[in-house]
């Protein structure tokens, strides 16, 4: 690990106050996953039900990226992101209220995750964008990965404590808490210095967002890191369908659930601090094939196994191969892009990486509605090693790339 980037990141108050606001805000996000996910499959005990979760998670960030895109290139990406924060807490709170008043059914579950969904698409281009305006360019690797790991802190934290909440007091309790985790971010996109002033603004037009476009597709390596990020996740998903591995499979309750859907977090957040000591590694591109090719073989485990146990590694191992291959996708797509067109860039990988497990968790809601869940994701864990194998190939870009930051 370099200490010299460590000491200024930690000195760097705007990147502190994204952080951790941030953290804050993705803890209560993930318990309320956890708790959607746990109602629904209480009110109508189908797995395909669960796949359709997905759905109404992704259809609203397909249609609403293109446009999210090139609002965070034109206007003020702070002020984008306290909107979209404070539209989420009535969100969060009118699931609690139809849950308190037992009005709550799987229709209105799908409108207000979709609703969730479409202001996430605006949020997630504006803030990524906002990262390299406030981290040297020398230190971002780094902040990325410590970006992960927070990350994935809040993917362990939040549904292990969901699972506790829920078993004691009820979703509505992990609705409320979400809604009120959201004024962390508020308050750190208030607290943060002013942006860069930034040239080159687009004008809001067809034309803007195909220069988008064309600037992905153009970049192989960026486009690959793409695809590749789309293919390992539709097929490798299996979360939705925690619960019932957990209830029907592993044989256990709430409180097991939740770990089960923390344990990637734990393995990937004892990846991240191990990949700092490998940054001076330039071959960035083979590491990232590998890293995708463990996270399959992991989930194929997972999938065959019977024991809590054994489930819990299996899950956790899959999540630190992902860990180490996010960081790795996440580094060089913001580094090779210009800021004038990062809003844009993020937007169309927003939908790979939204899509691919948000896909992903239709395909195998459906797929374990006919094979059952065990096949499901078994299945899944082994086309994410083929696809990996066959956009490497295809793309020798990806494979070769390597880091370039000193």
């Amino acid at each position: 690990m370099k200490n010299s980037s460590f000491n200024r990141l930690i000195k760097n108050k705007d990147f502190l106050l994204m952080i951790f606001g941030m953290f804050i805000s993705r803890a209560g996000s993930y318990m309320q996953t956890v708790a959607v996910n746990w109602q629904l499959y209480q009110l109508t005990h189908s797995p395909l039900s669960l796949g359709i979760l997905g759905l109404a998670t992704f259809l609203p960030i397909l249609t609403f990226s293109f446009f999210s895109g090139i609002a965070a290139d034109i206007f003020n990406r702070k002020k984008i992101i306290f909107l979209v924060e404070g539209l989420a807490i009535i969100n969060a709170l009118a699931l609690a209220f139809m849950t308190i008043f037992h009005i709550i059914t799987p229709l209105l579950i799908y409108l207000f995750v979709g609703i969730d969904a479409g202001f996430a698409s605006f949020e997630l281009p504006s803030r990524q964008s906002i990262m390299p305006n406030i981290v040297d360019k020398k230190d971002f690797p780094l902040a990325m990965n410590i970006n992960s790991i927070f990350f994935q802190a809040t993917s362990f934290i939040g549904p292990a404590v969901a699972g506790f909440v829920i078993a004691a007091y009820g979703v509505k309790a992990v609705y409320i808490i979400n809604a009120f985790s959201f004024l962390a971010v508020m308050l750190a996109v208030v607290l943060m210095s002013p942006l860069p002033r930034r040239l080159n603004i687009p004008k809001f037009s067809l034309k803007g967002i195909v220069d988008g476009l064309h600037f992905v597709f153009k970049a192989p390596v960026i486009a690959g890191s793409m695809f590749i990020d789309f293919f390992a996740t539709f097929f490798g998903s299996s979360m939705t369908l925690m619960p019932i591995f957990a209830v029907d499979i592993l044989k256990v309750g709430p409180k097991e659930m939740g770990f089960l859907y923390a344990a990637p977090s734990i393995g990937a957040i004892l990846a991240g601090l191990i990949y700092p000591f490998f940054l001076h590694i330039k071959h960035k591109g083979k590491i990232l094939i590998l890293a995708i090719l463990f996270y399959g073989a992991n989930i194929v485990l997972f999938a065959i196994s019977k024991n809590y146990i054994l489930s819990l590694v299996f899950i956790g191992l899959s999540g630190s191969g992902d860990m180490i291959s996010a960081t790795i996708r996440s580094t060089l797509r913001q580094l090779v892009t210009p800021d004038h067109i990062r809003g844009r860039m993020s937007s169309i990988n927003m939908i790979f990486f939204t899509g691919g497990p948000q896909l992903g968790e239709v395909e195998a809601g459906f797929a374990a509605n006919v094979l059952g869940a065990p096949w499901s994701v078994g299945i899944g864990g082994l086309a994410t090693i083929a696809a990996t194998l066959y956009i490497a190939k295809k793309i020798p870009e990806l494979v070769n790339y390597k880091d370039t930051v000193d």
